[in-house]
C-alpha cells in the first residue's frame, strides 16, 4: 500500500469520529421505517383475517396463537420506538457550546444509539419469530377443510364422524368410536355439520 493511500485511510479514520453519529442516525431511520411497516402489516392482518381464522382453531391452539401474536406486536412496537429514539434522539435542554462538552455528548449519544439499534434489531427478529410461531400453530392445528364432521341423530343415539356417502337409501359415516356405520334414512332424525366431534358421544 502506498504512502498516499495510507494517508487517505488515516484521514477517513479521523473523519469517522465526526460522521459516525449521523451515519447511525440514518441506519436507525431505516430500521424505524421497516419496523413500523412490519407492525402495521401485522396489525392489519390480525384485524382483517386473524379473527375468523383463529376462531377455527381448537381452544388451546387459539390461546397460544393469540398470545404469540400479541407478544410479537408488543415486541415490534417496542423495537419501532427504540429505532425512532435512535434516529431522532431525545430532547436536550442544554445547548452545548464547548468543544469538549460536545465531544462527550456525541460519544455518549453514539453509545446510546448503538444500544438502541441492537435492541431494535433483536426485538424485530424475536417479533418475526413469534409471528412465524403463531402461523405454525395455526397451520398445524387447523382442521382440514374437506374433513369437517357431521352429527347424525337417531331415535336412540347420536353419532359423529366423517361423511363417506349418502344416497337415497342410507347415509354412511366413519365414526372414531364406532368405525364405519351405515344408517337407513328411516332411522335418521337429523343430520347437520359440526366443527369437531369433541363432546359428542
Amino acid at each position: 500500500m502506498s504512502t498516499r493511500s495510507e494517508r487517505r485511510w488515516a484521514e477517513l479514520a479521523r473523519d469517522l469520529e465526526f460522521t459516525r453519529l449521523p451515519e447511525l442516525r440514518r441506519q436507525a431511520e431505516g430500521w424505524r421505517t421497516s419496523l413500523t411497516g412490519l407492525t402495521a402489516l401485522l396489525a392489519v392482518l390480525v384485524l382483517l383475517k386473524g379473527r375468523d381464522n383463529l376462531g377455527d382453531l381448537p381452544a388451546a391452539a387459539r390461546t397460544i396463537a393469540t398470545g404469540l401474536l400479541i407478544a410479537a406486536f408488543v415486541l415490534l412496537v417496542t423495537g419501532s420506538l427504540l429505532a425512532a429514539r435512535a434516529a431522532h434522539g431525545s430532547p436536550e435542554r442544554k445547548i452545548l457550546l464547548g468543544g469538549q462538552a460536545l465531544r462527550r455528548w456525541t460519544e455518549q449519544e453514539v453509545a446510546r444509539v448503538t444500544r438502541a439499534l441492537a435492541w431494535a434489531y433483536l426485538l424485530c427478529v424475536l417479533g418475526v419469530i413469534l409471528v412465524v410461531g403463531a402461523l405454525a400453530v395455526a397451520w398445524l392445528t387447523t382442521p382440514e377443510s374437506g374433513a369437517k364432521p357431521i352429527v347424525v341423530r337417531t331415535d336412540t343415539d347420536v353419532l359423529c364422524g366423517e361423511l363417506i356417502r349418502a344416497d337415497q337409501h342410507q347415509v354412511e359415516i366413519n365414526s372414531k368410536t364406532d368405525g364405519k356405520v351405515s344408517l337407513p334414512w328411516t332411522a335418521v332424525v337429523s343430520m347437520k355439520p359440526g366443527k369437531t366431534c369433541d363432546g359428542v358421544p
